[in-house]
């Protein structure tokens, strides 16, 4: 009898560890990018260290984990599926759709399918730009559901929800109307609605000190995740921030760009206006999606856009530009998180969609062109800035990290690991011949990852 009572306190206290290494959000725990636990596979492909590959409908969104199911997002034939996977197996368990009820403009990089579900290790809660909320058991059985909308956001919404006790929260950066939201896991009512000051933004928040952290559109800002009261508010952020911002320890570090002068409407006249009568017409102004959210979405939104129009987008986007690292302290009186500048990096930008990565004391950025830049996360100094060889494209994933390790994915589907160390190396350059877009999942050795095609499993010595 006692063997067996200590025998369940055991499996009870490993059930809890292995929850724990679960990725149940974007990028992982608290959004940080960083997997606890140790076997990961430094090569792998299509024929080495694959446990399983499953088909997958299109879409962007990246996987995320329970004990025994990988949930992932996608759109297709006009409708937004939520699709269940086993963790063991690949095996599709169940897929659920709903319809898709709008088109929001957005960039070409975004999709329908671009939001990253969030998980209570049990239960997944999905988000779609063309709908709202919906929220699924195990089984596939609906929930509830949240209808939220339009929304008006120049290059459409990518913040991902988040789990804030029994709280699903959603931040809304848009142009009008910007606002935070929290809703009751278990039935999908409303809890509390916050109104933001921020515009239209792309980064995902994370909880620090029970309070939800955003980053946004030149303003930091942290919310009483139990009722939604905005405890703080700081200027002189950057303007433009799409990677999120992430957590270590009590230090959060961001990155984004501004514009230091304002950008003549002249200048797109000269390029645009055919007619010569000193607007852009929506036939002028087509292939930009700039262009097309300014004209949805500011002044008098009658789809011409004209020098007020532009002159107001101009004054949204100005401020700094750079990576930056902070001290988060908290007043012991009121709880209002002040952050407090530890250095920054201004000489050239970092990254523009990817988010950052922290690991062994590394920060590490990835841009377009394979740059991969390395700062010394204590003092801001860059410790090494060269492209990876052979993986030279676009880069839309976000790199992440376990066993002193980065993984780092191109959009051409070569997944690069090197060593995370001040002076990084090349471990090995893996390529798997498909689009990859969504960032990888890591947790108890495996790493899971989607492409255009598929969602893989990778394990050290499987074949």
């Amino acid at each position: 009898m006692i063997l067996c009572e200590a025998m369940t306190r055991i499996l009870f206290l490993f059930s809890l560890v292995t929850a724990a290494e679960d990725w149940t959000r974007f990028r992982g725990p608290n959004g940080s990018g960083v997997a606890p636990g140790k076997g990961y596979p430094v090569r792998f492909g299509k024929g080495e260290n694959l446990v399983w590959r499953s088909a997958v409908r299109p879409g962007k969104s990246s996987p995320v984990l329970t004990e025994k199911h990988v949930f992932l997002t996608a759109f297709a034939e006009g409708k937004l599926f939520t699709q269940c996977f086993d963790r063991a197996t690949g095996e599709l368990v169940w897929e659920r759709s709903i319809d898709k009820t709008r088109s929001e403009v957005a960039n070409a990089l975004n999709h329908e399918a671009a939001i990253t579900p969030v998980t209570d290790g049990r239960n997944v809660y999905v988000f779609f730009k063309d709908f709202g909320l919906v929220a699924y058991d195990p089984a596939g059985k609906e929930l509830w559901r949240s209808p939220m909308g339009p929304f008006q956001n120049t290059m459409g919404l990518s913040s991902s929800p988040v789990l804030a006790g029994s709280n699903v929260v959603v931040v809304v950066d848009q142009l009008f109307n910007a606002f935070a939201a929290a809703f009751d896991s278990k039935s999908g009512e409303m809890r509390w609605k916050s109104g933001r000051e921020e515009a239209d933004g792309w980064g995902t928040p994370f909880v620090f000190n029970k309070q939800l952290v955003t980053v946004s559109r030149g303003l930091f800002g942290s919310y009483n995740t139990a009722n939604g009261k905005r405890l703080s508010t700081q200027i002189g952020f950057p303007a433009t921030i799409v990677g999120s911002p992430i957590l270590d320890g009590d230090r959060m570090f961001v990155f984004g760009y501004g514009a230091d002068a304002a950008k003549p409407f002249a200048d797109e006249l000269a390029k645009s206006d055919r007619n010569g009568d000193g607007k852009l017409q929506p036939e002028e102004y087509a292939k930009s999606v700039l262009l097309t959210g300014v004209a949805r979405h500011t002044g008098n939104r009658d789809g011409v856009v004209s020098a007020d129009e532009w002159d107001l987008l101009q004054k949204r986007i100005m401020g700094p530009n750079g990576l930056y690292a902070f001290r988060l302290e908290t007043d012991a009186k009121t709880g209002e998180i002040r952050p407090r500048e530890l250095w920054k990096y201004e000489k050239s930008f970092t990254s523009v969609v990817p988010s950052l990565v922290l690991h062994e004391g590394v920060l590490f950025s990835v841009r377009n062109g394979g740059i991969l830049t390395a700062f010394d996360a204590a003092t801001g100094r860059v410790t090494k800035n060269e492209r990876l060889p052979g993986a030279l494209g676009g880069y839309s994933s976000s790199p992440v990290a376990a066993e002193g390790r980065v993984y780092i994915c191109s959009e051409e589907g070569k997944v690069v690991v090197v060593k995370a160390a001040a002076e990084w190396e090349v471990l090995a350059a893996n390529e798997l011949g498909e689009g990859c877009f969504a960032t990888p999942a890591l947790s108890g050795g495996q790493l899971y990852l989607r492409t255009d095609e598929a969602l893989y499993r990778f394990g050290a010595g499987k074949k």
